[in-house]
């Protein structure tokens, strides 16, 4: 058993040490870069599906599948 039951010193993981702009308030960019880079990511992933609908083929319709079923 630990001398030191009762010290839970360091459990918690580490804190990020804070600048002065950050401990008086003021905006960091850290946080304008988080929300440049999320917007782009949205950018990506919207213009990702807009290609995937793009690319999707036309369901076939029964004749196609008795066409097909029959050359086979």
């Amino acid at each position: 058993m630990a001398k030191s039951r009762n010290n839970l010193l360091g459990v918690g993981g580490q804190r990020k040490k804070l600048s002065r702009a950050d401990q008086q308030g003021a905006g960091s960019a850290r946080e304008a870069d988080r929300k440049v880079a999320e917007d782009k990511k949205q950018e990506l992933v919207r213009k990702m599906r807009e290609r995937a609908e793009g690319q999707t083929p036309a369901p076939a319709g029964p004749a196609d599948e008795s066409a097909t079923a029959a050359q086979s």
